[in-house]
């Protein structure tokens, strides 16, 4: 797969296993050889493949925001892995931070023991809800900022049923921090889900085109995120080289797949566990890490060495050399309810009726929790770059 054949990235966008591979879609604040995964300076920096970059331009708050880092982190390896272990059948393609930020939109309604659960999941300790906030804030803006480079986009959005007192404040800090959207509409009409699936598909740019099967009649609110991302190889392949080849899948067997192939100066790091190589997109702020594991630890002890610490030793071991890279051109689509995966990583309570705590969400004593979890995204990868798209959808009822 790799014959022989950087750097600060955040956050981590998005987590697949393919067959006997394994593919993360980070974006980068820059590449720069010695600094630490989570690490946030105010400086101009110079990385492979472009020019000094002015990395942060407003008057950040360093400390909270590697704070927000490390947590988005942990929460992401967290999260994959235990997917992992309850489905291990499927091509898992999920974006942590889609569901990050549709939970911590949710955590501005949550109290007490419910909060501090979401808090512990999503490892928020030592932020205070308004931090938590203000980082979201810097985190989507800091998106925003490589439409220069790559097309991504990032859309929330709050469905409130009407006729129901929902908290202004609660409101409020979700539209200033992150953006939301807010809507009322009929719960109990026929077509009360074809507004929330037409904004999902507008904000994938048609890749996914439904979030919402239907609204129990208990529902009271739907909490929703939507990435859509489209970034062109720095080093495109060439289509002329593209054939059929044997692409190993992690059962043992093998499927015909067309196989891309390139040979160029490619970030590259190998160990006695498995190779990797790294292929950004345009100026190199955003990239896809490919990792082949050897054939005697397989994905599965793959996903065992798989954990924050072990990846920000991985990440500052890449060096540029020459790699001669076959990668198939493939398109995937995945779903999965996250309920039990929440649970089990500490959010039981939210989703525990007559004991989950979202009192900060309505004006009234009417007790509320999360009834549903969903994700879903698409992937294509092909010799021009990658398109990629996710939506998580937070169901709150009574």
């Amino acid at each position: 797969m790799l014959k022989k054949l950087m750097g600060q990235y955040y956050p981590i966008l998005a987590k697949m296993s393919l067959g006997s591979i394994a593919l993360f879609l980070s974006l980068e604040f820059w590449c720069w050889p010695g600094l630490s995964v989570g690490s946030f300076q105010r400086r101009s920096l110079s990385y492979p493949g472009g020019g000094g970059v002015n990395v942060l331009a407003e008057n950040y708050d360093f400390e909270m925001l590697n704070k927000l880092s490390s947590a988005n982190n942990k929460f992401a390896f967290n999260l994959f892995l235990e997917i992992v272990k309850s489905d291990r059948e499927s091509n898992i393609f999920i974006s942590p931070s889609s569901i990050a930020i549709a939970l911590s939109m949710t955590y501005n309604g949550a109290r007490g023991e419910t909060q501090e659960a979401i808090a512990r999941t999503l490892h928020f300790s030592g932020m205070s809800l308004a931090e938590v906030n203000e980082n979201n804030r810097l985190l989507l803006t800091f998106l925003e900022s490589l439409n220069e480079e790559v097309e991504l986009s990032v859309a929330n959005s709050l469905w409130l049923r009407q006729n129901f007192d929902f908290d202004s404040n609660f409101i409020a800090n979700n539209q200033q921090f992150y953006q939301a959207e807010v809507r009322q509409i009929n719960f109990d009409s026929e077509g009360a889900v074809a507004p929330i699936n037409e904004w999902i598909e507008q904000k994938t740019n048609g890749k996914i085109e439904s979030i919402v099967k239907d609204l129990s009649p208990s529902a009271v609110m739907v909490l929703l995120n939507a990435i859509y991302f489209k970034g062109n190889w720095q080093q495109p392949f060439d289509e002329l080289e593209t054939k059929e080849g044997s692409f190993a899948l992690a059962d043992g067997t093998t499927k015909n797949l067309p196989m891309m192939f390139q040979s160029s100066s490619f970030p590259y790091f190998e160990n006695e566990s498995f190779q990797a190589v790294v292929l950004p997109y345009s100026e190199g702020r955003a990239s896809m890490y490919v990792f082949l594991p050897k054939e005697e630890l397989g994905l599965a002890g793959f996903y065992r060495l798989l954990n924050r610490e072990n990846w920000q030793n991985w990440l500052l071991q890449f060096d540029y050399g020459e790699v001669t890279l076959a990668l198939p051109r493939f398109k995937t689509e995945y779903e999965i309810q996250l309920n039990d995966v929440l649970k089990s990583l500490g959010m039981e309570i939210a989703f525990t009726r007559g004991v989950a705590d979202f009192s900060g969400m309505l004006n009234g004593s009417e007790l509320l929790f999360i009834s549903e979890v969903k994700h879903k995204t698409f992937l294509e990868v092909n010799e021009e770059g990658s398109e990629a798209a996710a939506a998580t959808g937070v169901a709150i009822a009574l």
